[in-house]
């Protein structure tokens, strides 16, 4: 195929991919054109490096954090008395890794146990908990950046979240398991379980349960970890996905472990350092992964390659746009609006809308409420905010010092244009129209 000919054909496949209008196809092309966007997108973001580049700098923070994260556990399922569990899912976790992860999980809790929270002492404590904090920050910051948020949460909403995600988290896992190991040892359940049927279906639930429990985790994570409000079925599907993917490098990873007898010829003793960093890297990568589809899934109109960039007469819009719905809101004609339910009702992604939003709030036209999530109100009176001003918010800025006095002219022209069109109209006069 000639260079013309693949220019072409790539060209035309892009077409079928980004502008097929997916609200005129039957639901099952829909669905499958959905994720094929999604995947497309997920790769474009996989290449350009920042999530390997994300994932690779949690391996670092893990390896800081992983024994005081785990000491911090251990403590807890030690006043519940379900410590001796510890180490049984850390060999889960690292199973791929083989006999080399039954020796990692062991030399991890023996550290933990040496560690001995009961005697570090209250600097010691407090130094054990900041670093599983700041560790957890690194990881919201990471999602976050996936997800188009630009803050974090306040200090104590983020210690008192982390905390509960790293003591209670783990401790519902074991308590789930310890239940469903009650129930299945239940006489009558045993009898239940030789009744052919059922018996098939327990079989087929025992394989399948190592994958929704890591969905499952995963689910979670992406509904708690990130700054802004992430939908249910997205972070379900994110969470389905990532399990998936993650069953897959595990079973590859345990391939290569089998076969990798040259490395460990090669570096002895630190065979086994190098496969756990290899391991925690690809285990990072998949839920970050995961994360970005939950984004996709939940932002379909951020799959598209130019959706990061709104050029200036999106920009005007988008405000005005805002302004309006703002303005219904206030007079009662529609519910109070925040700024994530106008971003999800104009398909946009939260750090487009969190730009504008930031803009007018700065020109004074804009405030946000006490509420969580703030509800967002006008600043001033309908009738005394043009559209010209909430045109300008967004369009208006730093003028560069070096262009000349000619191109200023016209500037002013369009300027005068664009004010003399608006005729003087204000928010009211267009929530009127």
């Amino acid at each position: 195929m000639s260079r013309g000919n693949f220019a072409a054909l790539k060209q035309h496949l892009q077409g079928l991919l980004w502008e097929t209008d997916i609200q005129i196809l039957p639901k099952g092309k829909a669905r499958l054109l959905k994720a094929v966007r999604i995947a497309v997108a997920v790769g474009r973001d996989l290449a350009a490096g920042q999530l390997s580049l994300r994932a690779t700098s949690l391996v670092y923070t893990t390896l800081l954090s992983l024994v005081p994260l785990l000491a911090l556990a251990f403590s807890m399922f030690k006043a519940f008395g379900v410590h001796n569990q510890l180490e049984p899912a850390l060999i889960s976790l690292l199973e791929p890794l083989g006999e080399k992860g039954v020796e990692v999980a062991r030399q991890l809790v023996q550290f933990v146990e040496n560690i001995g929270v009961g005697v570090l002492g209250a600097v010691g404590l407090a130094v054990l908990i900041y670093t599983v904090v700041s560790t957890i920050q690194k990881i919201e910051g990471a999602f976050n950046f996936i997800w188009r948020v630009s803050t974090l949460r306040p200090l104590l909403q983020r210690i008192s979240g982390y905390l509960s995600v790293v003591l209670l988290g783990p401790l519902l896992v074991f308590v789930a398991m310890s239940v469903m190991a009650t129930v299945m040892s239940h006489s009558l359940v045993k009898e239940l379980l030789t009744v052919a049927p059922l018996g098939g279906l327990y079989v087929a639930f025992s394989k399948l349960l190592p994958w929704l429990l890591i969905s499952g985790a995963f689910t979670v994570t992406y509904l708690i970890i990130p700054n802004t409000r992430v939908r249910v079925p997205s972070a379900l599907v994110g969470g389905a996905v990532a399990g998936l993917l993650w069953q897959a490098a595990s079973w590859g990873f345990t391939a290569f472990v089998v076969g990798s007898t040259q490395y460990t010829a090669i570096y002895s003793s630190f065979a086994i350092i190098i496969l756990f960093l290899i391991w925690l890297y690809i285990s990072w990568l998949v839920l970050l992964l995961g994360a970005s589809i939950a984004f996709y899934h939940q932002n379909p109109a951020a799959v598209h390659p130019a959706s990061r960039v709104l050029g200036p007469r999106s920009r005007e819009a988008l405000a005005l746009e805002i302004m309006r719905r703002v303005g219904l809101a206030h007079l009662g004609e529609t519910p109070l609006c925040t700024q994530q339910g106008i971003a999800t009702a104009l398909q946009l992604p939260p750090e487009q809308m969190a730009d504008i939003v930031d803009q007018l709030m700065q020109h004074g036209l804009l405030l946000g409420s006490d509420e969580d999530p703030p509800h967002l109100v006008p600043a001033r009176d309908l009738g005394a905010m043009t559209l010209k001003d909430i045109v300008d918010a967004v369009s208006g800025g730093f003028v560069v010092p070096g262009i000349p006095p000619q191109t200023l002219v016209v500037m002013r022209s369009l300027d005068a244009s664009l004010e003399q069109g608006l005729g003087g109209q204000t928010l009211r006069d267009l929530l009127k129209s």
